[in-house]
């Protein structure tokens, strides 16, 4: 059982630590306006900081307010999006964007309970939200905070199991202290994101060094437990460039599933037994009459849930078709880097210009 008064020091201790050794200048910080830390919270999350801000710095620019956010098509919002990745993020703030212009006239609520019933914020993020944007006493638990107190205090249980889950948040909650919960809350992740890292902790430098009841037990690698990982299931798919004159086909996909709203490239599925070059030239014939159709390097692009093995195509077309499917486009190389793109068709994109298959 943990100690009372260890309890009880724990957050005076991480916060004079954040106050003194934390992070105070990054762009989302010293701040109390809701709209720029909720977009910083759902930028942040499973992607690290140094990724996150130009992402945040181009879209403030371009949305700096929550009516701005609102007020723009979901095609621009993806656009600049595009490359940050869980796309399901930007379609959710631009949701969470509409409701709070026509639920709250465009003031966005800071109480933990309100902000929970929007698009795209969980418990944690309302958290955050509430804490950092008017001082309020909740608790958060993100990956880092995880890490922090199941180390510190030697906890066993797994944030995968739902009941383990339940306690690591009743736990969480019984450390809030009274005053600077602002500190207090950055300490956390601040902690966890620059010394109680997943690998390699830098030990010497944390408050905890010698109250720690991971490095008390070495048991510092084991903690927090950890989800036994499955192996990643593995799809495959063909995806064309289908280029005619300085043009390229471009697909919008479905609101649902991955690359949600983006733009890719057209897909075919393989066919056993069959050479890659082939059933892609026969799909293409859809477009156009096929001038050329020649495979290039395989690569397998990671998703959260399955691999993705994807064989590329470049087909030219000498005549294409006249007429196209509502959700597929044709668009100039430039145009088409404008728009909101999955990393891996960005880069397919990119590498026929290099090829110079795009004029």
């Amino acid at each position: 059982m943990v100690q009372s008064r260890f309890l009880q020091e724990f957050a005076q201790t991480l916060t004079a630590w954040q106050e003194q050794h934390g992070r105070h200048d990054l762009p989302w910080q010293n701040t109390r306006d809701a709209y720029r830390i909720w977009l910083s919270e759902i930028m942040l999350q499973q992607t690290q900081v140094s990724t996150v801000i130009p992402y945040y710095q181009r879209f403030l620019e371009r949305f700096p307010t929550i009516t701005d956010l609102a007020a723009a098509g979901l095609d621009e919002v993806l656009q600049y999006w595009s490359g940050l990745g869980y796309y399901s993020r930007a379609r959710n703030l631009h949701k969470c964007a509409q409701a709070i212009v026509s639920e709250y006239r465009g003031f966005f609520p800071t109480k933990q309970e309100l902000l929970e019933t929007l698009p795209g914020i969980g418990r944690s993020t309302a958290a955050a939200i509430a804490v950092f944007s008017a001082g309020g006493k909740a608790a958060i638990m993100d990956g880092n905070v995880v890490r922090v107190l199941s180390r510190v205090f030697a906890l066993t249980d797994s944030i995968a199991d739902p009941a383990g889950k339940k306690r690591l948040w009743h736990f969480a909650e019984s450390l809030l202290p009274d005053t600077r919960i602002e500190s207090y809350t950055q300490g956390l992740m601040d902690l966890g994101a620059t010394v109680c890292t997943r690998s390699n902790p830098r030990c010497h430098l944390c408050p905890f060094e010698d109250t720690c009841k991971a490095r008390q037990e070495n048991r510092i690698a084991e903690l927090p437990v950890k989800k036994t990982k499955k192996p990643l299931p593995l799809r495959e798919t063909i995806m064309l460039i289908v280029m005619a004159g300085n043009c390229i086909l471009l697909e919008k996909r479905p609101d649902k599933g991955i690359w949600g709203g983006l733009y890719s490239l057209p897909e075919c599925p393989i066919i056993t037994g069959e050479p890659v070059g082939q059933t892609a030239g026969q799909y293409a014939k859809a477009f156009g009459t096929v001038d050329s159709c020649e495979p290039l390097m395989p690569f397998t692009h990671t998703f959260t849930h399955f691999r993705l093995n994807i064989m590329p195509c470049t087909v030219i077309l000498g005549n294409p078709s006249g007429t196209l499917a509502g959700n597929r486009i044709w668009r100039t190389k430039e145009e088409a880097l404008s728009l909101g793109l999955p990393t891996p068709v960005r880069k397919l994109i990119e590498s026929a210009g290099n090829q110079d298959c795009l004029s």
